[in-house]
């Protein structure tokens, strides 16, 4: 079976093809091709399988009303944590993933054009930009969001070099998100994140734990920048996190920017990516990432 090893921003992935849906991955074999001294090393593993051809597959077609076929496949990111667990989305294994499927002729995206992606977490869209690509996220809301209306937090959480804990905001991006609001630099590069840090309440499936440092100043020339470090529920700390960057972005316009500020740079250990907002009629606020994604080499597993 052929493998391709892939990165967004240093959140990297085994990325496999299974154009007939034939592939059964345990979530022992997932863990023990991601484990990074006996397997190929990654964050996540991501099954590129169109969505017409295995049950969930079409479960999550007939949930957003379209259709796929063989000639014309909407390919759905099957993704797995590094421990084999399931997990709902990843914003930049969307990146990765469309990349993966442009490269190797799956599919096709013209310029302007979109590319749409299935996922557990609803139908994404991805866009070519400068950056890379843009991923349509969807909308960001509060996990509680009474305790988030009264008093911007929902939760505290203690991490290994926290010596206190800390306050936080719970975000879902499709997937669960628990930000922590940080000082300065030298706190963040404090932390200790091999250990997961401990969030109470717990949200019901656990959760992603960012913290986050605004810069100073937080907006320059109406772009909002801070920075960001990660435990990936079921991985680690990673490079980086897309919907993580997300929810911290969320979180800190909620904490200090309002509103106005409708685009944001989030520093990571593994780069940079941009989270754009755009708001609905319905009140509801859309979001966008953009970021860069490469393959970096393809083998054969046994």
């Amino acid at each position: 079976m052929e493998f391709t090893k892939a990165h967004a921003t240093g959140n990297d992935f085994v990325m496999i093809a299974d154009p007939a849906g034939g592939i059964t991955l345990s979530p022992e074999r997932v863990a023990q091709l991601c484990d990074r001294h006996l397997g190929v090393g990654a964050d996540g593993l991501i099954r590129a399988v169109p969505a017409h051809a295995f049950d969930e597959g079409r479960d999550a077609l007939e949930a957003v009303g379209l259709t796929s076929t063989e000639q014309a496949p909407l390919w759905f990111m099957d993704y797995r944590n590094g421990d084999g667990s399931i997990a709902e989305m990843c914003g930049n294994g969307v990146r990765a993933f469309a990349h993966f499927l442009l490269s190797n002729g799956y599919a096709e995206l013209e310029d302007g054009g979109s590319l749409p992606v299935l996922t557990r977490g609803g139908l994404k869209t991805v866009q070519k930009v400068p950056e890379g690509y843009a991923i349509g996220m969807g909308i960001w809301s509060f996990i509680d969001p009474e305790m988030a209306a009264e008093r911007a937090s929902d939760s505290l959480v203690q991490a290994a070099g926290l010596e206190d804990p800390r306050p936080a905001l719970s975000i879902s991006m499709g997937n669960p998100h628990t930000v922590v609001a940080l000082p300065d630099t030298a706190s963040l590069q404090r932390l200790d994140l091999h250990q997961a840090p401990k969030v109470e309440p717990v949200p019901p499936h656990g959760t992603n734990v960012e913290f986050v440092v605004p810069a100073e100043p937080l907006v320059e020339t109406g772009v909002g920048r801070v920075s960001m470090r990660v435990h990936e529920r079921g991985v680690g700390e990673t490079l980086s996190c897309g919907t993580g960057a997300c929810a911290a972005a969320a979180a800190v316009r909620v904490w200090a920017a309002g509103d106005g500020v409708d685009t944001w740079k989030v520093g990571v250990p593994g780069g940079e990516v941009t989270v754009r907002f755009r708001a609905r009629p319905d009140g509801a606020e859309e979001v966008e990432l953009a970021g860069p994604a490469e393959l970096v080499y393809t083998g054969t597993m046994h």
